[in-house]
């Protein structure tokens, strides 16, 4: 069997697909004493969610985020539900609106963040960022 004579079409192996996000290093909290730390710093309540932010003060480049939902938000499917939509807002927004050297946690609400749009969930981020960022270079 020959190869086809068209070439041209697709995308060549030289080329690499870079994605849209600037390379900002986005990693997760994992910790419970990080998470207590950006617990005592900035909040901001939304809508949908309540997000928690504090400045680290270590001179890198690096954001973490981390995602919380307590039981009052429902059974273990609900919690994820919550996480996973929380976890689209954050990947969406924080690249363009986050500062480096922040820790951000995103908390889940009661019956707003499982049945906001997403859309109002993506704009109640963006506002949060702004107020928590209010006066900041």
């Amino acid at each position: 069997m020959t190869p086809p004579k068209e070439t041209g079409k697709g995308i060549s192996a030289e080329t690499p697909v870079v994605p849209s996000a600037v390379s900002v290093c986005l990693s997760t909290l994992k910790t419970r004493p990080e998470f207590l730390r950006a617990a005592s710093a900035r909040r901001h309540g939304t809508g949908g969610f309540l997000l928690q932010a504090r400045c680290r003060n270590d001179d890198t480049a690096r954001m973490q985020v981390g995602f919380t939902a307590s039981k009052k938000i429902g059974n273990a499917v609900a919690r994820n539900r919550a996480k996973r939509r929380l976890r689209e807002v954050a990947r969406a927004i924080l690249p363009q609106l986050g500062q480096p050297g922040w820790d951000y946690v995103l908390v889940a609400r009661p019956g707003a963040t499982i049945s906001r749009n997403y859309t109002d969930l993506l704009a109640d981020l963006q506002g949060a960022l702004r107020q928590i960022h209010k006066g900041q270079p």
